[in-house]
């Protein structure tokens, strides 16, 4: 399948993600511009305020992105707000900075002469200082609106939607068709961006600063188009808030919301039980997808931003209610189970019919040139590999610290890795060891060797659908179907699904419903 085939095959969900993007890029541009144009002016006035605001602004763009987005879940939950915010707090020290200096670089003889004609100091602001330093001002929206397109790509990691979904999907399951799907509409959405604001630019600045060229008449024609141009980008971003909101007046009594982690299993299962609610059911679901790792989504549900989600009995055991490690798979679920309900009303629902457990795996040729069938194979030649993990792996004590610890080595180096780059890693021979999940269809894509856990390390992790105690009580009859299709999901029927995503570039949602359909729980 060629990119272009790509872009065909999935142009209506690239449409609307850049309509999306665009709707959250102008809302967060809007509010700073609302916001640091009018500190910009407070701080050339109140001098004593000049340097604790810039300093603060300094210090929120110091922040790394994900860490600031990692800040405001807590309180700001997921979704499109806490996005929104963390550009609009990226976006404020250009305009703020720039609103400033335009401000104190206006000639002092021009700020007397001023007030020797009798204007007052808001005539002075309005009719002298501000159009004199529009210039400036607009450099510094359109810095902050341009670079507000690239940051907006990160909302996807939280579920509020945008470019960013292509992007970090793509990425998770090695589709470069569909990287490329996102990162080409937002890289021209950037450059259109920069194109619309230097014609506000040149439109808002007093003629008398500009640099013209050629006859009154060409110039008075461009500047008309212009604003032809301006009134139509205009007035198709107003379309796009108002056609949504009309569809939305009537919305649906009955919705749920569906969370998801942020790989290929966790898209997979919750389109499936997404589809089969909605069949079943006058429940509207509403999918919340590549939420990030579990303390995102947990946390999401908690706070009820999502009201359901599926999580794996040994992280839930070890990574959320700290309990040291465990191998009982009943004891496990059980433990999980009443103390969720009792700590956070959390509701446990039967536990699936798979085990998706961590497992280590290596090259094929690694395998034979140390002769590695377990991991206690490890030990003697450990100090000479490369271990690339997830992140989350990387700090768990059902991870690599644990693991370690409990078949007593270590390794020579260790890097932490997101998704599918850890694979890659692994494949280019920058990292010779990797942590998978046992149902990973990566596995089977790249042909590695998983090494069996000989001395039991790792916990039982059968997926577990969590939902919301109160969702339950409101929604009793999502318990049965839910049960019943979390039985009829194997090992090896993951292992499929996930391998048509990874390997056969599917996409979730269809590999969801095309299993639903042949296996009979959904009408065609």
């Amino acid at each position: 399948m060629s990119f272009i085939h790509y872009i065909i095959q999935n142009k209506d969900q690239i449409l609307s993600l850049t309509i999306e993007h665009i709707k959250l890029t102008a809302i967060a541009v809007g509010l700073a511009i609302v916001i640091g144009v009018p500190l910009g002016i407070l701080i050339s006035y109140a001098k004593k305020l000049n340097k604790p605001v810039l300093g603060i602004a300094n210090v929120i763009q110091a922040i790394p992105s994900m860490a600031l987005l990692g800040f405001t879940i807590p309180f700001l939950g997921i979704g499109t707000l806490p996005a929104i915010v963390m550009v609009v707090l990226y976006s404020l020290l250009p305009i703020i900075k720039n609103t400033y200096t335009g401000i104190q670089n206006i000639n002092p003889e021009t700020i007397e002469v001023s007030k020797g004609i009798g204007l007052t100091k808001l005539q002075i602001l309005t009719k002298v200082q501000i159009p004199l330093a529009l210039p400036v001002i607009m450099a510094g929206i359109r810095i902050s609106s341009v670079t507000a397109v690239g940051l907006m790509t990160m909302a996807a990691f939280i579920g509020g939607g945008g470019l960013g979904f292509l992007v970090f999907s793509g990425i998770r399951t090695v589709n470069n068709y569909q990287i490329l799907a996102g990162a080409i509409p937002a890289c021209i959405l950037a450059l259109f961006v920069d194109y619309l604001v230097g014609l506000v630019e040149k439109l808002v600045t007093p003629i008398s600063l500009q640099i013209t060229a050629g006859s009154k008449e060409k110039r008075m024609k461009k500047r008309k188009m212009q604003k032809i141009i301006l009134s139509i980008t205009a007035t198709l971003i107003i379309i796009a808030f108002v056609i949504p909101s009309i569809g939305n007046m009537s919305k649906p009594n009955k919705v749920i919301k569906i969370g998801s982690k942020d790989f290929t299993e966790q898209l997979v299962l919750a389109n499936m039980f997404s589809d089969l609610i909605e069949e079943k059911t006058d429940i509207t679901v509403k999918r919340e997808l590549n939420l990030g790792g579990t303390q995102v989504c947990f946390s999401a549900l908690r706070s009820g931003n999502i009201d359901l989600y599926f999580d794996y009995s040994g992280t839930a055991y070890g990574d959320t209610l700290k309990y040291p490690l465990n191998t009982d798979m009943e004891e496990v679920y059980n433990t999980v189970k009443k103390d969720f309900k009792k700590q956070y009303n959390i509701e446990v629902l039967k536990q699936m019919g798979f085990n998706n457990t961590y497992v280590i795996a290596v090259r094929k040729e690694t395998a034979e040139q140390y002769n590695l069938k377990s991991v206690s194979d490890l030990k003697g030649i450990a100090p000479k590999l490369k271990i690339g993990t997830t992140f989350e792996f990387l700090n768990r004590a059902d991870g690599l610290p644990g693991l370690t610890n409990h078949y007593g080595f270590q390794f020579k180096n260790t890097v932490g890795l997101d998704g599918a780059a850890r694979y890659l890693a692994l494949m280019n021979q920058e990292t010779d060891v990797v942590d998978a999940f046992s149902t990973d269809g990566l596995l089977k894509k790249f042909d590695l060797v998983t090494l069996e856990d000989d001395k039991q390390f790792f916990p039982p992790y059968y997926a577990i659908p969590l939902i919301r105690e109160e969702t339950m009580k409101e929604y009793p009859e999502l318990v049965p179907i839910i049960e019943e299709l979390g039985t009829a999901l194997t090992e090896d029927i993951m292992i499929d699904l996930n391998y048509k995503v990874d390997e056969l570039q599917m996409e979730p949602d269809v590999v969801a419903r095309d299993f639903l359909v042949e296996s009979g729980f959904i009408k065609q």
